[in-house]
């Protein structure tokens, strides 16, 4: 379904890409004229997006050309915490519901950020066990992203909490894979969450990555 998106919408993919060889050049270039250039390719890049999607140019270059260094993925964590056979959802405030994560923090590892996103949209303390699948995100969430995004999917024993209304999330509950709720799909699929039942399951689970 990713692959599609893309095969359709062919100008979201040379937007990402002619912003990605823009920052690239930034991050190494010398000559001022050069730079210029890059500069260039990243405001067709914003203006694509924008003509396409009808935000703002200068808001989509606030989001989408502000970084600097060497483009890299980002990272983003999500937790997997089982209680009765039954897995840990939060509600977003649209209503949709997701596994507990976000993305990595500066000074944050994998685990850390995992306990620390945990902690803020459930209240929940938890020991991250075990590293379920490292996925790219393009290949399994909609809609496509315009960063490249990996995300690692963290299999939790619960210790103590409980939830505490936040900035983030509105409520929190565990719930089979047969009844789960609306799904906030650009971060957490049934597929994903089906992954982590299984991953519960096998004491032999083996690192799933793509």
């Amino acid at each position: 379904m990713i692959r599609e998106t893309l095969l359709k919408e062919p100008w979201l993919k040379w937007a990402i890409e002619i912003q990605s060889i823009a920052q690239n050049g930034l991050a190494y270039v010398r000559d001022e004229y050069d730079r210029e250039r890059y500069e260039q390719l990243r405001d067709i890049a914003a203006e694509m997006l924008s003509y396409q999607s009808d935000i703002p140019k200068e808001t989509v270059k606030s989001l989408f050309c502000c970084d600097e260094g060497y483009q890299t993925p980002k990272i983003d964590t999500r937790a997997a915490i089982f209680q009765d056979g039954k897995i840990l959802l939060v509600q977003e405030k649209n209503g949709t519901w997701s596994l507990p994560g976000g993305w990595v923090d500066v000074l944050e590892s994998v685990e850390s950020n995992t306990i620390k996103e945990v902690k803020e949209e459930a209240g929940l303390n938890v020991k991250p066990v075990r590293i379920i699948a490292l996925q790219d995100r393009k290949k399994h969430n909609v809609p496509v992203s315009a960063y490249g995004i990996c995300k690692v999917f963290v299999l939790c024993d619960l210790i103590d909490g409980e939830f505490v209304p936040n900035l983030e999330t509105i409520d929190s509950g565990y719930f089979d894979l047969n009844s789960l709720p609306n799904l906030a799909v650009e971060k957490t699929t049934y597929d994903q969450i089906k992954m982590c039942f299984d991953a519960s399951k096998d004491d032999n689970w083996v690192t799933q990555f793509d």
